[in-house]
């Protein structure tokens, strides 16, 4: 099976976002793939957080959302919306992916859980909790590449969700994302192989890349891994459209050969020695 993924460089204009995401849905399709992959807030980009409020609304009135769902019913492909920013309950807002099929159906939604607050030493200030509520729920879905694992960007560093992921049957993992230059170059690789590798799953990462609107720089490189930890695309930094061939036979045999996810065992309690 052939996937596509959309490599962005979102801006602070919902509808130009859409105009991207429209136009490689049709690519896409056109290409031969079963699925398009896209990053983390495909729709909108803005660390302004006054100037993006105005653009962030509600799933049901989301104009980005309603646009590639038209296109992908249009086009007859399932599209993986990495993730919009959209308003959620208690006057925060949600950083919530869709699974959308073939006929403009939403098959699944999820809400990152792990939200990124730091401060980097090149005096970058990231805190996420201050604006979005943290998703409650791990999500899988059945797609034409096979069962779907979800996740967003921060929670690519926090395996227990993986585990979850897995051991709910997931053999293959979307990690959508819009990584900072720093700790991209540092571990977007080494972290998604890892992934990949340690429950025998294919990978997807689509992401962000370049010079934002709104000022930031992300770091590109959208990949996907094979359950042996290969790296069978990397789209280095350009914004573009590419294509990758996912082979589900690959799980079995990579799982046959190191069967590490039969072996899991639940942690006891751990004894501390002072």
């Amino acid at each position: 099976m052939k996937a596509a993924l959309l490599q962005m460089t979102s801006g602070i204009d919902p509808l130009a976002n859409a105009r991207v995401l429209t136009d490689a849905v049709e690519r896409a399709a056109a290409g031969g793939a079963a699925m398009l992959f896209t990053p983390e807030m495909s729709g909108l980009l803005d660390r302004n957080r006054q100037r993006g409020a105005a653009q962030i609304v509600a799933q049901g009135d989301d104009r980005v959302l309603a646009a590639v769902r038209e296109a992908a019913a249009k086009h007859g492909i399932w599209v993986h919306l990495g993730s919009l920013a959209l308003k959620g309950e208690g006057g925060r807002f949600v950083n919530r992916g869709f699974v959308i099929d073939g006929a403009g159906a939403i098959r699944a939604t999820y809400d990152k859980i792990h939200l990124f607050d730091v401060d980097l030493p090149t005096g970058e200030r990231w805190r996420e909790s201050d604006a979005y509520a943290p998703g409650t729920r791990a999500v899988c879905v059945a797609t034409p590449l096979g069962m779907l694992g979800l996740s967003i960007c921060y929670d690519l560093r926090f395996p227990d969700l993986y585990r979850a992921l897995t051991d709910a049957g997931a053999q293959m993992l979307a990690v959508p994302a819009a990584f900072t230059r720093p700790t991209g170059a540092a571990h977007w690789h080494v972290l998604l192989r890892a992934r990949a590798i340690e429950a025998g799953v294919h990978v997807i990462a689509a992401a962000q890349t370049g010079e934002h609107a709104d000022g930031r720089a992300t770091y590109g490189h959208s990949l996907a891994v094979d359950p042996w930890g290969e790296i069978l695309l990397d789209m280095g930094e350009a914004a573009g459209l590419d294509f990758v061939t996912i082979d589900p036979a690959r799980v079995v045999d990579i799982r046959a050969r190191v069967p590490a996810i039969d072996h899991r065992r639940a942690i006891p309690t751990v004894e501390v020695v002072a």
